[in-house]
């Protein structure tokens, strides 16, 4: 933990500057022009339709922060910033357009405290088809190593019969069928993610272990018949009530039997830790009308109103990678 000093004080309250300079940046899709090429201010400003003065003084921002070279009055991506450009195989940048709108209902937080109310409609829930697979795809590449570590501390080696709920386009379904060759998964989202997770599941080797599902599991019942759920970054959207309902549709879901494996920020008892679990917890209060992050007590209660017994927590986090299995009697 942080010790608090007026100097750090007001630093912690000026951090948000990187921040902003940084999406702004996004938003202007400075990355993905900068690619591939160096370019003077003056071409910046004609292919950006930037005014002289706002382009200088953030090119120079960026530069400042690493995220762009600046070489005899040119201007280039740095190494490190290239995951930023729409062009590069596994951009990050649908990802940082989201944290960018996050940042407009961030501003909004002392309101909404006061309130109580967040947004009515949940963050990533995209209009625009075209946002919503760059962003699916951008959320596959920031959590392969992630999956492949879930899989493997699992311990799913005696289980046959996957359903990943809300599953996007099989990252973890993937992860676990690599990780267990006798097991196959039903991923199971909303139609038009379905269709993502077929076009990029559908040339891989394990595609004959899958099955796709289409629903909402707000709506929907789940497919029955297996003997493992995954809930992998599902329940800090939903209220407890919501989660209650979820739980008893994967209750269904399973055999007897069968086991539930939930990823996500579990908090301590005092709800203070990890300390990425607290904050995103800010984060739900500001995008979601009932969202939160929760105790291992939290979990367990509502998971046993749900019906399922021998609730355990498997792994501690803080990077969104706490996990705990239940099972159904």
């Amino acid at each position: 933990m942080e010790t608090w000093t007026p100097e750090n004080l007001l630093a912690s309250g000026r951090s948000f500057m990187d921040s902003r300079v940084l999406l702004t940046a996004v938003e202007l899709d400075l990355f993905s022009l900068l690619d591939g090429s160096e370019m003077t201010l003056e071409e910046v400003i004609v292919e950006g339709g930037l005014s002289s003065r706002g382009a200088a003084i953030l090119l120079d921002g960026l530069a400042a922060l690493g995220l762009l070279e600046k070489r005899g009055g040119r201007y280039a991506v740095a190494p490190a910033a290239l995951p930023l450009s729409s062009r590069h195989p596994q951009s990050v940048l649908p990802m940082m357009r989201h944290t960018a709108s996050l940042w407009h209902r961030w501003s909004e937080l002392t309101a909404i405290v006061r309130t109580g109310k967040g947004s009515e409609r949940p963050a990533g829930a995209f209009d625009d088809p075209q946002e919503l697979e760059a962003f699916i795809g951008a959320m596959h590449v920031v959590g392969r190593e992630a999956a492949a570590h879930i899989a493997r501390v699992s311990r799913a080696d005696a289980f046959r019969s996957l359903l990943d709920v809300g599953g996007a386009t099989g990252t973890y379904a993937e992860a676990f069928l690599r990780e267990y060759p006798a097991m196959k998964a039903t991923v199971f989202d909303r139609p038009p993610v379905i269709e993502m997770a077929r076009r990029r599941l559908e040339p891989l080797d394990i595609w004959p272990r899958v099955t796709l599902a289409a629903g909402d599991f707000y709506r929907d019942y789940l497919p029955g018949g297996h003997d493992l759920v995954l809930l992998s970054a599902i329940i800090h959207q939903n209220s407890p009530e919501q989660n209650v309902d979820l739980y008893r549709k994967c209750f269904d879901a399973l055999v007897p039997g069968g086991r539930i494996l939930i990823r996500d920020h579990v908090l301590s008892a005092d709800r203070t830790q990890p300390a990425s679990g607290a904050l995103f917890a800010l984060n739900m209060l500001a995008c979601t009308n009932g969202g939160n992050c929760y105790t291992l007590a939290d979990i367990t209660e509502t998971l046993e109103r749900a019906g399922f017994a021998r609730v355990a927590l498997l792994q501690d986090g803080d990077r969104m990678d706490g996990l705990v299995e239940a099972f159904k009697p």
